[in-house]
């Protein structure tokens, strides 16, 4: 080949090179950028808490002893008025049974014995008192000396003391006597007694932490036992306050726990509390699961999405691409004729990486969110995909 075609080539091969450096250049370069299109999005707050029940029910001991059974173990489930811990009670049981005895032999003795000897009395005066007025008569006809009428009359009114005090007897032995109330009190004092050394479930629910074994001496006021009461499971969960003007109660929330990682909770919010914790700037929330399975367990750590927004086609775009915003106003590079151009633009649902545009985009456009370019730069647009899971806009606790 001749040094002139050589030449020749060389120089076709440096002007091509210009060209495309010229044309490259006149272009711009390459910048990220995302092309706007039609998306359902959600709006979630994100936060961590913990699976609790909305009470707890410490168990404790009305007398001092020794255990002598336990009867449930940590994590079962009782119902109200089940037995929980037996206490030594042999005491109370011996003071029960002469109770029992001396209220039995009330009954079935001293009441039978007064009624009868009641009974009694009430036919010797009967009889005294014939007896004193036919004395009286056979006196006045000159038949019985004065003697034998004052024995008739002194009989009668032994007659009338002996009844007088077996109708005493009898008042104090009759059914809801006086001596009945007594007797039936200290049988139910002394069946209280055994009662209290039986130490039992005032609330059903499940039993989370159990203090005692047996043969421990335990005193009353000491917790031997912590219920979590039956009836509704909640998750607490601390949120920022500053997602505070997007809760509202009654809105769903998605919860996993750390235990389950591959199983989904659905809740609802039922409380927001009234105050901010001024030491982490975070407000509680309460998260009522309807339908809790056997496997959730208390104080597990729960992560929870609560839905506070939703809209089936939103534009969406990075935060990244906003220029100065404020409030529901803001700016965005959109490539058009191969240069950016600042538009304004109006906001919706925010998140923290993405945000949604309500006015000022259309499907198709290209918004440029490298922050080197400026209004009027001549760029390229090297497509790239939203920084965020599609159709989410997430914003989470402190």
């Amino acid at each position: 080949m001749s040094r002139r075609l050589l030449w020749s080539v060389f120089t076709v091969f440096v002007l091509a090179l210009l060209a495309w450096w010229g044309v490259q250049r006149w272009q711009g370069p390459k910048v990220g950028a995302y092309r706007v299109l039609p998306r359902a999005l959600v709006q979630e707050v994100v936060a961590t808490g913990h699976v609790i029940t909305p009470s707890r029910v410490n168990v404790a001991s009305e007398i001092t002893g020794t255990v002598v059974q336990r009867l449930v173990r940590r994590g079962q489930r009782v119902v109200r008025g089940q037995v929980l811990l037996r206490l030594r009670s042999d005491q109370a049981r011996a003071q029960l049974a002469q109770a029992r005895a001396a209220l039995r032999e009330f009954t079935q003795q001293t009441r039978p014995q007064a009624l009868a000897a009641l009974r009694s009395a009430d036919s010797a005066l009967t009889l005294a008192r014939a007896q004193a007025r036919r004395a009286r008569a056979q006196v006045s006809s000159g038949a019985l000396s004065q003697q034998a009428l004052e024995q008739a009359e002194q009989a009668e009114q032994a007659a009338t003391q002996q009844q007088r005090a077996a109708l005493a007897a009898w008042d104090a032995a009759a059914p809801g006597s006086s001596v009945q109330r007594q007797l039936q009190a200290a049988e139910a004092a002394a069946d209280a007694v055994v009662h209290r050394a039986e130490v039992r479930a005032e609330v059903a629910g499940q039993v989370l932490t159990r203090n005692v074994e047996v043969g421990d001496t335990v005193v009353p006021g000491q917790v031997l036992l912590t219920l979590a009461r039956a009836g509704d499971t909640e998750v607490s969960v601390p949120v920022d306050e500053q997602n505070l003007h997007e809760l509202a109660l009654g809105q769903t929330a998605r919860c996993i726990t750390d235990g389950y990682p591959d199983r989904v909770l659905g809740a609802r919010l039922i409380f927001i509390a009234p105050a901010v914790d001024t030491t982490s700037g975070t407000i509680e929330l309460r998260l009522r699961v309807d339908d809790p399975p056997a496997w959730l367990r208390q104080d597990m750590t729960t992560s929870c999405d609560v839905l506070t927004a939703a809209v089936k086609r939103a534009f969406v775009v990075p935060d990244d691409a906003l220029r100065d915003p404020q409030g529901a106003r803001a700016g965005v590079l959109v490539l058009r004729g191969g240069k950016a151009k600042l538009r304004a633009v109006t906001l919706g649902l925010r998140g923290l990486v993405a945000t949604q545009v309500v006015q000022g985009l259309g499907s198709g456009d290209v918004v440029i969110t490298a922050r080197s370019v400026r209004d009027g730069d001549r760029v390229r647009a090297q497509l790239q995909a939203l920084p965020v899971a599609p159709g989410v806009a997430s914003s989470g606790a402190r």
